[in-house]
């Protein structure tokens, strides 16, 4: 089990993530992006339109989500 925040993903909160997958890991952050993007959230609001102006290419897209895997697979795994 590893653990990841919204932050760490490029989000705007310390909300903390944690499965043993990165998979797992990005569908957790996907749903609170949902829910942020539900209420409203302006600091979710903004950290989103700024990934998305970033990420404008499919290559720009797999190259985030594969920095990000290799930042999850860096990390310890939680003892539980």
């Amino acid at each position: 089990m590893k653990t990841m925040t919204c932050r760490q993903l490029g989000g705007a909160c310390d909300l903390e993530f944690h499965a043993s997958t990165f998979e797992g890991i990005a569908a957790q952050s996907k749903q609170h992006g949902r829910e942020m993007f539900e209420k409203g959230d302006e600091a979710h609001l903004t950290t989103m339109n700024n990934m998305k102006a970033q990420m404008a290419t499919p290559e720009a897209i797999s190259a985030w989500f594969e920095g990000k895997r290799n930042e999850f697979e860096a990390l310890p795994n939680n003892i539980i």
